[in-house]
């Protein structure tokens, strides 16, 4: 006898439940690692403070003492198509001029007065970068301190750059870029951007270098751009763990100092290896700034309020002057005279009192400011009176 047997199409899903229970355990378990891992790592994600970020050190913090600096100088520009200074309400000009061409050895007639108009006197200033060594070039501005009307197509002559201590560090000269144009005529005039300033770039040759305290002493500090201790304990545990203990100690909440090699090249390498470390920083202090010239109002992520009550009504004063001229009667000896009423009228709006709750999160802070329908101008007397009643938790600075 034969037997025939038939075969069913078992579903996808009982496939599948028969495949993992004939599995062993441990193929199982090998199964299940992936998604066990994955639930643990979003749960470890989701418990750390969702307000910090990471960070390197070289994006919050700087070595002391590598720094630029400032120069300055006094110099000429000439070249002008007559529209340099005037000479009779600027004499410093002239004088300028007459005592370079004496320099170059020509010397004018006694009593000669120059009438320049292709010349203007000038300050340059530029910055010296850190380890700027003689020979390199850096960029320079060039404004003019005259009644010069545009610094466009000059030439900049041979012009020394000081220090703070008084030493020529370099010598700046070369043709201005002026990012203007202007044209006036018969009383009318245009002018686009700013004729009176301009640039050269690579336009001052560095003549001495500043010496850094980079390759001296045992230590080297660096500089948090905020002072925060949390911060400054955070960074010199970072390096202590990269670099070794005992190698970084926080001084305060705003310096750190390192215990750095003594060769050139392997201080180089490890201050390179420290600003790469990665730090997690904390959330800043909640502040609000407040531009009482512009009315600007700028907030960060850490604002919140409390619960208060606002009031606040418009006070306007308006004032109409309408001229009035009292003529005297026919026949009679008076005159003519012209007056003017004054009509004041005072509107005072009224102030409905508001119910402020509890801002948590910037995004509410916003919304319960919006449903005010102040002003800018009247937020900044709101803020301050919220301030001072304790229901704005974060710090008002007025620039």
């Amino acid at each position: 006898m034969k037997f025939q047997t038939s075969v069913f199409p078992m579903p996808s899903t009982q496939r599948r439940t028969l495949f993992v229970a004939r599995a062993t355990p441990l193929q199982r378990l090998r199964r299940l690692l992936p998604w066990v891992l994955a639930v643990a790592g979003a749960t470890l994600w989701l418990a750390l403070p969702q307000d910090a970020q990471a960070m390197r050190i070289k994006e919050i913090a700087s070595i002391e003492g590598v720094r630029s600096n400032q120069l300055t100088g006094y110099g000429l520009v000439v070249g002008l198509d007559g529209t340099g200074d005037q000479t009779t309400q600027m004499p410093y000009t002239a004088q300028s001029m007459n005592n370079y061409l004496q320099q170059l050895g020509l010397s004018l007639p006694a009593g000669a007065s120059m009438q320049l108009k292709n010349v203007a006197a000038v300050l340059v200033t530029a910055q010296l970068p850190a380890f700027a060594r003689p020979g390199q070039n850096i960029d320079v501005t060039v404004s003019s301190i005259g009644n010069a009307k545009s610094l466009r197509g000059g030439t900049l002559i041979a012009t020394p750059l000081k220090g703070a201590d008084g030493q020529i560090y370099a010598l700046a000269q070369g043709n201005l870029l002026v990012g203007g144009a202007g044209a006036s005529a018969g009383g009318s005039k245009v002018q686009i951007n700013h004729l009176s300033a301009g640039r050269i770039p690579a336009g001052a040759q560095v003549e001495r270098s500043v010496p850094t305290p980079f390759a001296m002493g045992e230590t080297i500090d660096l500089g948090l751009q905020s002072s925060d201790f949390q911060t400054a304990r955070r960074v010199a545990e970072a390096v202590n763990r990269a670099m070794g203990e005992g190698t970084a100690s926080a001084v305060d909440g705003r310096v750190v100092r390192l215990r750095a090699p003594q060769d050139p090249d392997a201080r180089v390498r490890f201050l390179a290896q420290v600003e790469d470390l990665e730090v997690r920083t904390t959330a800043p202090a909640a502040k609000v700034i407040i531009n009482s010239r512009t009315g600007s109002i700028v907030m960060n992520q850490a604002v919140t309020l409390g619960a208060c009550a606002v009031a606040h009504g418009n006070l306007s004063v308006s004032i109409s002057s309408t001229p009035v001229i009292s003529q005297p009667n026919p026949l009679a000896a008076g005159q003519t005279v012209q007056a003017e009423k004054a009509d004041i009228a005072i509107a005072k709006d009224k102030g409905e009192l508001i119910k402020i709750e509890a801002a948590p999160q910037l995004s509410d802070v916003v919304r319960v400011l919006n449903t005010l329908g102040a002003t800018p101008q009247d937020l900044l007397a709101i803020l301050q009176a919220i301030k001072a009643a304790g229901a704005l938790n974060a710090e008002l600075e007025v620039i």
